[in-house]
């Protein structure tokens, strides 16, 4: 969202719709090479009206589908930061409880109790990923696109 938002802002506003729906495609791909053959198209495509845009996708190809090198099943899940910023609140929230910590430890201490509780949680009552599907990430072939392991397409 927020690379999308800062792409965006190289193109003009009755344009966003168009150039959004290009970006999307690429990102939208099952498979990690038609991914990249489709962003590199897009790219060029947009290179001929608005340079500034076809460089930032250039310079950021690999860090926006880098979330292909995880299982199908996790993709949809790492588009959001939700579960992040909820556990950021949550940390925030106990420090305010607390006011004042005297000291790195005891900063380490309440965030550490904190993130043992929410493995924890995620680990028998949600499941938000399974850990079998990465035994997959494990075994898969090199990616040539993006220098890291992916599932066989």
């Amino acid at each position: 969202m927020h690379w999308m938002r800062n792409a965006l802002a190289q193109v003009p506003r009755g344009q966003h719709s168009v150039v959004a729906t290009a970006i999307r495609q690429a990102i939208s791909q099952p498979a990690s090479g038609r991914a990249g053959t489709t962003w590199r198209h897009t790219a060029d495509q947009i290179h001929a009206r608005w340079t500034k845009l076809a460089a930032i996708m250039d310079e950021s190809k690999h860090g926006v589908l880098s979330w292909m090198a995880f299982p199908a099943q996790h993709r949809t899940k790492l588009h959001s930061t939700t579960p992040i910023e909820r556990l950021d609140k949550e940390v925030e929230r106990r420090a305010d409880v607390v006011g004042i910590l005297p000291d790195e430890a005891s900063i380490t201490r309440l965030i550490g109790a904190l993130l043992f509780e929410q493995n924890d949680e995620w680990a028998t009552r949600r499941r938000y990923m399974q850990v079998e599907a990465f035994s997959k990430v494990d075994a898969a072939e090199p990616d040539l696109f993006l220098g890291t392991t992916m599932e066989a397409a």
